[in-house]
């Protein structure tokens, strides 16, 4: 059952933190640079709030999640999208079981009162008016107001904020008074290949070393020419392959990742790819 507090007389039901994210791999400066973000020194210091920036797959999510387990903060996730509303992102009512209104609090405001991390997950998907909600929690009030419940909730001092933001055509143009409370802008660009043969290695249990060296044959193709294949692609090709291989569905490693291919990204677009890697 979601813990129950009281703000301003009324009762708000709190989310739960996200339970398991993975480790951070690799590009150590990018961590530094989010943790450095959220430092404060002195006792009127606030943390900034910043943005991921990058192509999909590359773990922006990942990598905001490692940086709090790294302060010890619970992770809570918004999923933004172009239908999330500013209620979405504050509290929602909904039917209390013994009747009446029951006040559900969002995994931002949860954040905020328990003194957790807020991970708005591509951020750039959402609406100006939703981003409005927040522009008081993006400075020094470092608060948002609910209309439904009448109430204005204050954000711990352990508060952290971060979002995510996709490289692609489809998002918004993030107004400009939001973009400028949304700094630093830290970009995540592709993992080097060792520390590609590392997340792998990590992710996939027991990977053959012959499917891990044909998909990270397949990433570096996918880099060269500047696609949109990540890590994230490679994962899922290497499991793929694996699940295959486990069940004998593949005679050897190349035919296994070559179907993971073909399945994952298409027929056209892996033949293009399968030239390459003979």
């Amino acid at each position: 059952m979601r813990e129950k507090i009281q703000i301003e007389g009324i009762d708000v039901h709190l989310a739960e933190p996200l339970q398991q994210s993975p480790d951070w791999i690799g590009q150590d400066q990018v961590m530094l640079q989010l943790l450095a973000a959220w430092s404060c020194f002195g006792k009127n210091d606030l943390p900034l709030n910043p943005r991921l920036l990058g192509k999909p797959g590359v773990g922006k999510t990942t990598l905001a999640c490692a940086a709090a387990a790294r302060l010890d903060l619970d992770v809570y996730v918004v999923q933004a999208t172009m239908d999330t509303r500013p209620e979405d992102l504050v509290i929602t009512p909904v039917l209390d079981p013994a009747g009446g209104v029951r006040y559900m609090a969002s995994p931002l405001v949860s954040a905020m009162i328990r003194g957790g991390v807020a991970v708005v997950d591509e951020g750039n998907r959402m609406s100006e008016r939703s981003w409005a909600s927040l522009a008081p929690l993006l400075d020094y009030r470092r608060s948002v107001d609910s209309v439904i419940a009448g109430i204005s909730i204050s954000a711990s001092p352990e508060f952290r904020f971060v979002t995510t933001m996709n490289q692609d055509a489809s998002t918004f143009e993030v107004p400009e008074y939001i973009h400028s409370r949304l700094m630093p802008q830290i970009y995540i660009d592709f993992a080097e290949e060792d520390e590609e043969r590392e997340i792998i290695e990590a992710r996939v249990q027991d990977v053959d070393s012959d499917v891990l060296d044909y998909v990270l044959g397949f990433l570096r193709a996918s880099h060269s020419a500047d696609l949109r294949y990540s890590i994230r692609d490679g994962i899922n090709v290497a499991r793929y392959a694996m699940k295959t291989l486990l069940r004998k569905e593949a005679q050897d490693a190349r035919s296994a990742v070559n179907e993971a291919l073909v399945l994952g990204l298409g027929r056209d677009d892996a033949e293009s790819f399968l030239v390459h890697l003979q």
